[in-house]
């Protein structure tokens, strides 16, 4: 009887590891997209927010014609690089704070697709021209007070001559954190100014040079600071445009 205990379990484990290996065989996902979103006027990247604001979708359709979407975050400066995908076609377009590359209207029929199909194999780049909202830059460079603020003087203008997507602006920004990640999703509240606009009052200041000084008194000494304008116009989920970001040291 033991013996017979003895042989049906070698013979469960065995089966176990059958299966194991039979399920385990699949190679790890090891294939790299990489790339940009570039403003269509400038040439120059599209700035975001670090893991949100811009973020890359993608449809794999070599196994299915209806598939899940696959959403990969942006960084910052507006690349991405993603190492761990399965080799296939895909269908790729950029979602974010720019004139949308897939339209529909309202019967749920696409108008506009600028998404492109893409063989993902090895190291893939992608490129996305776009038109962003607002075009924010700086306007000289950010100046330590003697009381100890730092002043910045920007401008924001419209990325994009497209009526549909020049809503009213809703707010600029003036983010300041310790370190280089600044933006909406990770900012120092207490140094950091912000003005709101009602209705269209925002709408006047597009083109004219603005400043923003820090608040909360002095910053501490001895320390750099990262800052960055951002602003945002009323459209859809109301993501922030930006410029790149400064740094700034306080001794």
């Amino acid at each position: 009887m033991k013996k017979i205990l003895y042989t049906l379990a070698i013979c469960a484990v065995a089966l176990a590891t059958s299966s194991c290996s039979k399920l385990d065989n699949q190679e790890a996902p090891s294939e790299t997209l990489t790339g940009s979103v570039i403003d269509a006027g400038t040439g120059k990247t599209v700035q975001t927010e670090n893991g949100s604001g811009t973020r890359i979708k993608l449809l794999e359709t070599s196994w299915s014609d209806n598939p899940t979407p696959f959403y990969i975050a942006s960084m910052q400066d507006g690349t991405f690089n993603y190492t761990k995908l399965f080799p296939g076609t895909n269908k790729i377009s950029a979602e974010g704070p720019f004139v949308p590359m897939v339209q529909t209207d309202a019967s749920g029929a696409t108008t506009v697709d600028k998404s492109q199909t893409v063989q993902i194999k090895g190291t893939t780049t992608v490129t996305f021209s776009v038109e962003p909202f607002l075009r924010i830059e700086w306007v000289g460079e950010p100046v330590i007070n003697a009381d100890g603020t730092i002043t910045a003087s920007f401008k924001f203008t419209r990325g994009t001559n497209d009526p549909a997507f020049q809503q009213d602006i809703s707010d600029v920004h003036l983010f300041v954190n310790s370190n280089k990640f600044v933006g909406n999703n990770n900012y120092d509240n207490r140094y950091s100014p912000k003005i709101e606009y009602n209705g269209s009052e925002g709408n006047a200041q597009v083109g004219q040079t603005l400043t923003f000084t820090t608040i909360g008194g002095p910053l501490p000494t001895k320390r750099e600071y990262f800052i960055r304008i951002g602003g945002r116009t009323n459209y859809g989920l109301k993501y922030y445009n930006y410029t790149d970001v400064k740094i700034v040291t306080v001794p």
